[in-house]
């Protein structure tokens, strides 16, 4: 099955956040803190209970108190105990509901980035690092704090249907006059609730590009800088602050006529209940302890305004999941608990393997045998499936259909560390993280000695330039002055010191000059780790120096065989001619590899460790 890419932005085609994913993450949630929400629920409906019984309490000590009644004491004494732990009972409800805010927090924003690091780094590249930030930051506090909001939304309801029931016992027309205006109040809150959804999605994702702006802009500063553009590049970054402003305009709007109607509502209400109780009372229906008791019993019914702050949490926390859930659906790239045979070479083999992403076909049905102990150039104009081909050949990210084996085991079924320390990478731009060059060179699956990291270094030619750093190689690697060169020439040297059975070079000397690039690959030869080498290569030197060249084009393998018998294609030729000067790929080609009549069209080689699929036989006709 294709791989189709998420939609970064956590919306649908027509704009609107969808809540399938949303609601599965928050159900996830809701289960991982359910002790901590259930001590919320209970704290908040003990609170509530205190807060329905007071309001009858007091009233009732009112007039034993007005009437002189002996055991009006033990009443004064019931009311300061309900009206203490009512207080206890709110603060115990904000620190467990700050507690299980930063606990689910933490669960959402760590599970979405596990899922980001075990995923592929070609799945994960549709979301810019902007945005990856705002949904690992913003919007997973936010969806953080749905557990303790939707405890405490349970818990406020029980509050006002325990005072609408305390005013049907006190009087029925007392309580009727409060429930006549109820339905419009659930109506402001429910238009809030239906409102509200769609402006926050959309608020959300475009604090997401504001923030992918300006990420790009400061990795760009010196380019900025040179060409003078700062204006231009403010301007650009900024540019989608006035949707910003229009949607939060929007957001506010929503809140604030929900809040205002039911600010205006309530009030409304309960001056009707004090009205209809003062009536009441005149008639002598109700004493004046009762009449004190439905104007708090009102108010406590107003409370369901409140419901609105609660409704907002919950709206944003769902859109917030939304944009959060595309990080946790990220596929993970699956390892097994395997191991490789000892007295394997290296060979690796993929049969039938295809790769689509972005909808598009980027490798088609390759079935390919790269021999142990050999050194094989993977070639091809861009686009060709280069890197897809590396990339997979070393389980950096899965194909959806076909296998690829090593010593024929499948990359899948072994053990993710036994893997890692039986491939090895080099990238054309190598990242380095925080810590010293030692540590650069030593970070891997196993931690390299120091002999190793040396060794390793002087192997990749970066040992020289290392000694020149004010703290050779406890210098930090942030921030020290590399050139491009220098920074392929440390993932080189990473690379040696972690080499296995199979070391995968992707377009990693790019940036090196001709005589260093051949200082690396006598080193490579001589000094490294024997093993299997797989080069994705657009120099005429790295293909004339392989053992085997694997020609790709279109996503299939057009050709595998020798840089000196493929040279005397010139569709093969004209690959080089489209990265390097003509007068630049003639010294590099071979002194009997001249190229031969174009009447002349040599039958196209193939080694015998190679099996091809029905797809390359085709690219290759």
């Amino acid at each position: 099955m294709a791989y189709k890419r998420p939609r970064p932005s956590g919306t649908d085609s027509g704009g609107r956040v969808p809540t399938g994913g949303a609601h599965r993450l928050l159900r996830a949630a809701v289960r991982r803190s359910a002790t901590r929400t259930a001590a919320i629920l209970l704290c908040s409906v003990a609170s509530a209970g205190a807060a329905v019984a007071s309001p009858a309490v007091v009233g009732h000590t009112l007039d034993l108190l007005l009437d002189r009644q002996s055991d009006a004491t033990s009443w004064v004494v019931l009311s300061a105990v309900l009206l203490t732990a009512e207080v206890f009972l709110d603060a115990a409800v904000a620190l467990l509901t700050g507690v299980t805010n930063a606990r689910s927090t933490a669960w959402l924003r760590t599970g979405a980035l596990g899922r980001l690091l075990a995923t592929s780094p070609d799945r994960a590249s549709p979301l810019s690092p902007g945005d990856v930030a705002t949904r690992l930051s913003v919007n997973a506090t936010e969806a953080g704090t749905v557990p303790a909001a939707a405890a405490a939304l349970s818990a406020s309801l029980l509050g006002p249907a325990g005072a609408v029931i305390a005013l049907l016992f006190i009087d029925v027309w007392v309580a009727l006059a409060f429930l006549a205006g109820l339905p419009l109040l659930v109506l402001v809150l429910r238009a809030f609730a239906r409102n509200s959804s769609d402006t926050v999605g959309r608020y959300q994702q475009i604090q997401s590009d504001i923030a992918s702006r300006l990420l790009e802009a400061l990795d760009g500063a010196r380019t900025i800088a040179a060409a003078g553009i700062e204006d231009r590049e403010r301007a650009r970054v900024l540019q989608p602050l006035a949707g910003l402003d229009r949607e939060g305009r929007r957001m506010w709007r929503i809140h604030g006529r929900a809040v205002a109607n039911s600010q205006v509502l309530l009030p409304l209400l309960t001056t009707a209940v004090l009205g209809v109780g003062g009536i009441r009372l005149a008639a002598g229906a109700i004493s004046v302890g009762e009449l004190l008791a439905a104007s708090r019993y009102a108010a406590l019914a107003a409370g369901m305004g409140a419901l609105a702050g609660l409704l907002g949490a919950i709206v944003r926390g769902r859109s917030a999941a939304a944009r959060l859930v595309v990080l946790q659906d990220l596929p993970a790239v699956r390892h097994g608990e395997g191991t490789l045979p000892h007295e394997g070479n290296g060979t690796v083999a993929l049969r039938g393997v295809t790769v689509v992403r972005e909808g598009r076909t980027v490798l088609t049905d390759v079935h390919l045998v790269v021999p142990g102990g050999k050194t094989a150039a993977v070639v091809g104009r861009s686009g060709a499936g280069k890197s897809t081909l590396a990339a997979v050949a070393g389980l950096l990210t899965e194909p959806d259909e076909g296998s690829v084996l090593l010593d024929g085991v499948p990359l899948g079924s072994l053990a993710r560390d036994r893997l890692r320390q039986e491939v090895a990478y080099a990238f054309e731009r190598p990242v380095f993280l925080a810590g010293t060059v030692a540590d650069a060179i030593a970070s891997g699956a196993r931690r390299a000695s120091a002999d190793e990291i040396r060794t390793a270094a002087r192997a990749a030619g970066a040992d020289g330039f290392v000694q020149l750093l004010p703290e050779r190689y406890d210098s930090p690697v942030v921030g020290a002055p590399l050139s491009g060169g220098e920074r392929q020439r440390l993932g080189l040297a990473r690379a040696f010191a972690h080499a296995g059975r199979l070391l995968i070079l992707d377009d990693a000397t790019s940036s090196l000059d001709t005589a260093t690039e051949r200082q690396v690959d006598r080193a490579l030869a001589q000094e490294v780790r024997p093993g299997t080498r797989l080069v994705v290569a657009h120099r005429i030197s790295s293909a004339s120096r392989a053992d085997l060249v694997i020609w790709l084009e279109d996503g299939g393998v057009r050709a595998v065989g020798r840089h000196r018998d493929l040279w005397q294609d010139p569709a093969y030729r004209s690959v080089f001619a489209a990265s390097e000067a003509p007068s630049e790929a003639t010294p590099e080609a071979p002194a009997d590899t001249a190229p031969a009549p174009q009447q002349a069209q040599p039958p196209r080689p193939v080694t015998a460790d190679v099996v091809r699929g029905p797809a390359a036989g085709r690219a290759a006709r």
